[in-house]
């Protein structure tokens, strides 16, 4: 089964998907909405009522990453909304990002003992991803570094100008996703869409609006991603899934 998270592109808009089960799951960490079909199991990880959007700090990754795990996902592809810390990533692109930082505190499904992990990408569905997009002509960018910031606040240029100089893509869920996913053990890869420059990188002042108008411009494109990637499964030959 195949696991999907995202935030403000639904799978509901994929005709395959707009009767899709709800499930509530709990589990150790809290309660997950889950929706169900054909083999995919999707996750909105700012919750399906626009209403009561989950800002970026109150996702419960642990829960969330817990549930796909106990339905019995084989991957995970998340799509991770992200700004430009690069002039030449121009907004309207697509990354498949190989590599994380993140300076804060990480959340983790461990409470009560010792354990250490070495979270990355999955090189496997890594390169599933990029299939994907090439399967339907779509250009996207191979590699690429993502800074998480905390959120829910934007960064401030001086930020910015430190981060940019480590790191292309900048976002605040991806590399909570990718720890949790590391310590449950379930194969994860990001497909980030660059809905803006960041904070004092582009010419003109950054605001919300922007944001969600360029998110909206790449939907279509990473619809037809995920629809490829769906397709794709089963035209897979037999291999062992690799971590890491």
């Amino acid at each position: 089964m195949l696991g999907i998270i995202s935030g403000t592109i639904l799978l509901q808009e994929i005709d395959q998907f707009k009767s899709m089960e709800s499930i509530l799951k709990k589990n150790e960490f809290g309660q997950v909405l889950v929706l169900l079909a054909d083999n995919v199991a999707f996750i909105p990880r700012h919750g399906n009522d626009p209403q009561h959007h989950i800002l970026p700090h109150l996702i419960n990754h642990q829960a969330n990453m817990k549930a796909l795990s106990d339905i019995g996902v084989d991957e995970v592809i998340a799509i991770n909304s992200a700004g430009s810390m690069k002039k030449n990533l121009k907004p309207g692109s697509i990354v498949i990002p190989d590599d994380f930082i993140t300076l804060v505190p990480s959340p983790s499904i461990y409470r009560d003992k010792a354990f250490h992990v070495v979270p990355c990408l999955n090189k496997t569905v890594r390169r599933h991803c990029l299939e994907a997009a090439y399967a339907c002509n779509i250009k996207v960018i191979d590699g690429g570094t993502y800074w998480q910031s905390t959120g829910p606040r934007l960064e401030t240029t001086a930020e910015i100008k430190m981060m940019s100089s480590f790191a292309e893509l900048v976002g605040m869920t991806m590399a909570s996703e990718t720890t949790i996913a590391a310590e449950l053990g379930v194969p994860y890869a990001s497909i980030c869409s660059v809905d803006n420059y960041a904070n004092g990188i582009g010419k003109q002042e950054l605001t919300l609006e922007e944001i969600h108008q360029q998110a909206h411009c790449n939907r279509k494109t990473i619809l037809r991603i995920i629809s490829s990637y769906i397709a794709n499964i089963s035209n897979r030959a037999p291999e062992g899934v690799q971590v890491g």
